[in-house]
């Protein structure tokens, strides 16, 4: 029987976060992987999730991400005058469920980003000092241009993508549900200066260790069209595997400060902070698995003329696999088509060698992006304070909610626009929105777009408001 979303959700907000509804299954039709012990102390870094199993698949080393994830968009209900005790109530928990709970998959990763909504409404001053600018992309749009920026719908979105303005998000990551109900009650349910806008949740589970993975297994059991034709091992429901150890950015990559994309500000309040971009990808199943076969959607992933047997759904991206422009205009011109990886490497990866402030060297090839994607059945999101613009929809639907961190908004916006043929030198490959030359942006519609400021630990609760 195909699940309507009454039968997923039922409520307002509040039932929303405490009643998983369909995600229940998860823990149903699987159980936690074994887990490293955490580090003895927390990193500086929100973003950065301690003891993450790596496992082995066709011989590439894979991270096997937490099994629960959830997001919720938050809207500020406080008035400038009652900020500090807001600040002081939101620290206090995050506290006391990190003294609870570990940060790591087998506990809960707990990540609070802000938006430029917030920014612009409660501390326009603090922020004007102490944001940093992003020195790369000022020199490019002749204006000085901050780490975090507004997003933008890109070539391949619809019109009717919506670029929102919450004031806040908090991504919750765990292999337990109550830990993620948990964190739920404490951050959200329990505190009164904030009211959320979206309640967004899913999954991710291959089957590396046997069986059925949990993308075929939950699409199945939503009746979601094209669930069957997922392969049987696949961590995504577009089939491949997407948390390659080599084609995410290491440790602390993506921290403003690493690659000197800031300026010197970065050595300041935000140092070991970086940026989130969250958005919302339907995913068109039947049209990607009866429209492409596996060696077409191998092409389409990956680039022209790549080749890996029907079985295979983990294809190496090392940094000697990494493509460059040149690599995409030569296949365009003998293929009309690129690769959906090989697009982004040119702005995704390292052109050359970096040496970090810590004194960390990132090679030639190194990948910048850390992704905490998630498959999800949300149409768009399980609960949304304003149905009709985010046109909820009851049936489910597959898709992913996309979380990617970032040193800057703008290293996001050139690895975005690189998928769409705007290479970072300026070369532009001839795409067409839904082009069948870029294979996978044909079965994917972005409905939601935000960037988020992610300030380091330290600083999480209300940042800036202190001064």
């Amino acid at each position: 029987m195909r699940l309507t979303r009454k039968q997923l959700v039922v409520g307002g907000a509040g039932a929303a976060l405490g009643a998983a509804g369909l995600y229940e299954l998860v823990d149903q039709m699987t159980s936690a992987p074994a887990r490293p012990a955490p580090a003895a102390s927390l990193p500086a870094e929100q973003h950065i999730l301690d003891g993450v199993r790596v496992v082995r698949d066709n011989d590439v080393e894979v991270l096997v991400p937490p099994l629960h994830h959830q997001v919720v968009t938050l809207e500020l209900d406080v008035s400038p005058g009652d900020v500090a005790d807001a600040r002081s109530a939101l620290a206090a928990a995050l506290a006391d469920l990190e003294s609870s709970f570990p940060a790591t998959p087998a506990g809960l990763g707990i990540t609070v980003a802000w938006g430029l909504p917030y920014l612009r409404r409660f501390v326009p001053k603090q922020a004007a000092e102490h944001v940093p600018v992003d020195l790369r992309a000022s020199k490019a749009a002749g204006r000085e241009v901050r780490v975090i920026d507004d997003a933008e719908r890109f070539q391949s979105d619809p019109d009717a993508t919506i670029l929102e303005a919450n004031d806040a998000v908090i991504l919750l990551r765990s292999d337990s549900l109550d830990a993620i109900k948990q964190g739920s009650d404490a951050l959200v349910t329990k505190l009164d200066f904030w009211k959320p806008t979206s309640i967004r949740r899913g999954f991710v589970g291959g089957g590396f260790d046997g069986g059925t993975s949990l993308p075929k297994r939950m699409a199945m059991a939503a009746g979601v069209g094209g669930a069957s034709l997922i392969p049987d091992s696949a961590e995504l429901f577009l089939g491949f595997t997407s948390t390659q150890k080599a084609s995410l950015g290491p440790a602390r990559i993506a921290n403003i400060e690493t690659l000197g994309y800031a300026d010197r500000r970065a050595s300041g309040y935000f140092k070991q902070g970086t940026t989130m971009h969250l958005s919302h990808i339907t995913q068109d199943l039947e049209g990607w698995y009866l429209i492409f076969d596996h060696g077409q959607r191998v092409s389409s992933i990956f680039k022209p003329e790549q080749k890996a047997a029907p079985d295979v759904l983990t294809v190496p991206q090392g940094r000697e696999n990494v493509a460059t422009v040149e690599t995409n205009t030569n296949d365009f011109a003998k293929h009309r088509s690129i690769g959906h990886s090989a697009s982004l490497q040119p702005a995704s990866r390292l052109a050359a060698e970096v040496a970090g402030p810590d004194g960390t060297r990132y090679p030639k090839g190194t990948a910048v992006p850390q992704r905490a994607d998630f498959n999800t059945l949300d149409n768009p999101f399980s609960w949304s304070s304003r149905p009709q613009t985010d046109a909820m929809v009851d049936e489910p639907a597959a898709g992913l909610h996309f979380v990617a961190f970032h040193p800057t908004s703008d290293d996001f916006r050139r690895v975005r626009r690189a998928m769409d043929g705007q290479m970072p030198d300026g070369t532009r490959i001839p795409l067409r929105p839904k082009d069948r030359g870029q294979g996978i942006n044909s079965v994917l519609t972005t409905t939601h777009r935000q960037n988020f400021l992610v300030p380091p630990r330290r600083a999480r609760s209300f940042p800036l408001s202190e001064l």
